[in-house]
């Protein structure tokens, strides 16, 4: 199903002659050094005809890093494309939410710091699924009716995750014993108190850049559900916008971020380092399949 979907997708595509192939995260575990992506590049590589760089994150780990997140490198390359000249920070709310500050008037191994903030959209995703049989919860209107659970959120706030040393990050499940507690609750109740959280652990992430940010600029999915949006907004100190602000597309940037990756691959470059997975030195360890180029 993954490589069908890829290949149907690359279809639709311009030519190109190379292709970064991240697959689909079964178990993201690296405390155990384990990271399980679904897909296999040598295969899609023999049925595009088209070269792949694949299975980013398996080295990372295995050299201790924590595998995630790899974006913070594309992140860095924009800001200096985009000529910013103070301290930002960009968050991408997946299904775990992930941090990137960038100082771009600095080189990457100095101006980089990233992991993953806490749950995302994959709490909010679920209810809407296990509750409604519905994908989203569109732009956060049920979310927005419901009351938060102050009791539920402050216990939250303890996880021993936010204790942690960055750099860190999270598998998609790391926090489901605790959203279970929301079974009982209201689904309005129930988004608006995960939407309470996520929020928490953007604004918590944004307290440990080494200089407070001069903006927050939001991609991924989640900055279309206008709750979530609100609930940064309202616990971080600068101005939070939609990366569309400094013109990228923020349903594209992780799709462009594999494609970068996968080029500074080729090109010997690494792809990741100590202050974005905790990987002891930067390395770029992915593998390449399919035809020479």
């Amino acid at each position: 199903l993954i490589l069908a979907a890829h290949l149907e997708a690359w279809s639709h595509l311009p030519p190109a002659e190379l292709i970064g192939f991240h697959g689909q995260t079964l178990c993201h575990d690296p405390q155990n050094l384990r990271t399980h992506q679904l897909g296999s590049g040598v295969e899609f590589a023999r049925r595009a005809g088209t070269a792949v760089a694949w299975d980013f994150r398996s080295e990372d780990v295995a050299c201790g890093g924590q595998g995630a997140p790899l974006a913070p490198i594309f992140h860095w390359a924009l800001a200096r494309y985009k000529r910013i000249e103070e301290p930002m920070a960009i968050v991408n709310l997946g299904g775990v939410g992930n941090l990137t500050w960038i100082d771009a008037r600095l080189p990457a191994e100095q101006g980089l710091l990233a992991f993953d903030t806490g749950p995302a959209n994959a709490p909010l995703n679920d209810l809407m699924h296990h509750r409604l049989g519905q994908p989203v919860d569109q732009e956060g209107r049920l979310a927005t009716t419901g009351q938060v659970d102050p009791k539920l959120l402050s216990r939250w706030k303890m996880h021993p995750y936010f204790f942690q040393n960055i750099p860190k990050s999270l598998d998609r499940d790391a926090f489901s014993a605790e959203l279970a507690e929301l079974a009982d609750m209201s689904l309005p109740d129930a988004l608006a108190t995960a939407v309470a959280f996520a929020a928490f652990g953007v604004a918590e992430a944004v307290e440990r850049c080494p200089i407070a940010p001069a903006a927050l600029y939001l991609c991924g999915g989640g900055r279309h559900n206008l709750a979530l949006c609100d609930a940064i907004c309202a616990q971080v100190a600068c101005p939070v916008q939609p990366v569309e602000a400094i013109g990228l597309n923020g349903d594209m940037l992780e799709a462009q971020a594999f494609a970068y990756l996968a080029v500074r691959v080729l090109r010997g470059l690494p792809i990741s380092a100590p202050m974005t997975t905790g990987v002891p030195q930067p390395i770029s360890g992915v593998r390449i399949a399919g035809p020479d180029i």
